[in-house]
């Protein structure tokens, strides 16, 4: 293993840090780092220590830092236009939701589909809430261990007790089954139900795979109920997983798709996809965003599509998430349970509560990582990251771990 080096903040980033504290409401804790720069799949810090980010902002730089690409299209469509409101059409924001029905009615081709921009993945899916809302029944099924977004309709799907009780009462008529129980889905859903909502691979809850054909016994339970099919895509959606949509290969269309994260590759956007009569039941008026799908946001979201598809990324993500799981596995620590997930959305399973010491320490030797779960390290790394720039946290990985047991 080649020496580990040591990031410890000076300075600079303490001043930063102390001004962060004064002026920021203290809703994230203090900041670990102060980042100031990144290139690529790198970030520097304002110390000028470097860092592999394995974190991609949460799944969201999916082209990495400074990509000269996506830096152009923003660039020149901030040069031409930047805002014009939503009483008004531009033509990135149209060619990009014309790309997103295709990417969504992929297993289901002709399908109508209609999209509605958003900032973010909370709003993504406040407005799906809306849909549900508007179909005429009230009642949704929400998963165990579910996570779409702290507003306070998201929070409400949200299954961690801790984001939710301070906030109660929420809006209601929810209710949560087991994550991947089709039995007791199927005892759920009724005709009172208006839809079934469903991350395809739960990322914050530990990046938590259902059981195969999960998804497929939703899309047939809902069908048969009437109910609609709303699947939370914004953490796995746009090739984290190495397909488009996490549930691609399922074979499924679902009536609901909520996008975010790595659409635009770091610019602010969400999408709430709807497809067949799902798509027709907002209307003038019910529903509405000042900045949804402007034109910089939309343009950078087409970048990060050409991208993706010209560079490979897709096939680039399943290579390199599967030397992450052989690599890993291979080093045959006591810790270490399996490595999970798909593509390059992956959780490192360990049989000790240690994830968040780890997380810390790897931080502190240049690996940016998180722990979702006190045994669970997330790796979701740009997809344009390689092997060899990989290969140091795997070489590292083991010091890490026995680092953090020792301390414990």
């Amino acid at each position: 293993m080649s020496e580990i080096q040591e990031t410890t903040p000076g300075a600079a980033s303490a001043q930063l840090t102390e001004r962060y504290t004064n002026a920021i409401m203290n809703t994230f804790g203090p900041p670990k780092r102060v980042f100031v720069r990144g290139e690529g799949v790198y970030l520097w810090d304002a110390d000028g220590n470097k860092y592999l980010d394995l974190l991609a902002g949460i799944a969201v730089n999916s082209l990495g830092h400074a990509h000269p690409q996506l830096l152009g299209a923003i660039s020149s469509q901030l040069s031409t236009l930047s805002h014009v409101s939503n009483f008004f059409a531009t033509p990135t924001q149209v060619a990009l939701a014309e790309k997103l029905v295709s990417v969504v009615t992929e297993n289901s081709p002709g399908l109508d589909a209609k999209v509605f921009f958003t900032n973010s993945g909370t709003e993504a899916n406040e407005a799906a809430f809306k849909i549900t809302r508007i179909s005429g029944r009230k009642k949704l099924i929400a998963m165990e261990g579910a996570f779409h977004g702290r507003t306070l309709g998201a929070l409400a799907l949200t299954f961690n007790a801790p984001y939710r009780e301070p906030f109660e009462p929420l809006p209601g008529y929810v209710e949560f089954v087991p994550f991947g129980d089709v039995d007791a889905l199927a005892a759920a859903v009724d005709e009172d139900v208006a839809a079934v909502v469903i991350e395809p691979i739960q990322g914050e809850n530990g990046v938590v795979e259902p059981v195969d054909g999960f998804l497929a016994a939703a899309r047939e339970i809902t069908s048969q109920a009437g109910a609609l099919l709303w699947l939370d895509e914004v953490q796995t959606g746009m090739g984290r997983t190495g397909t488009w949509l996490a549930s691609e290969p399922s074979g499924i269309t679902a009536d609901i798709i909520t996008l975010a994260k790595g659409l635009a590759g770091g610019f602010p956007i969400g999408a709430c996809v709807a497809t067949g009569k799902a798509a027709q039941l907002l209307a003038p008026g019910s529903h509405g965003s000042t900045f949804g799908g402007n034109p910089v946001a939309t343009a950078a979201g087409l970048a990060v599509v050409s991208i993706i598809e010209r560079d490979g990324l897709l096939a680039n993500a399943t290579k390199i998430g599967q030397y992450l799981v052989d690599s890993i596995t291979a080093l045959n620590h006591p810790f270490i349970v399996e490595v999970r997930g798909r593509g390059l959305l992956r959780g490192i399973v360990l049989n000790e509560p240690l994830a968040v010491k780890v997380a810390d320490l790897a931080l502190d030797s240049g690996f940016v990582v998180n722990a979702p779960r006190p045994n669970i390290l997330r790796l979701v790394p740009p997809l344009i990251i390689t092997q060899a720039q990989l290969e140091p946290f795997v070489s590292a990985l083991p010091f890490l771990l026995d680092q953090a047991k020792a301390s414990s």
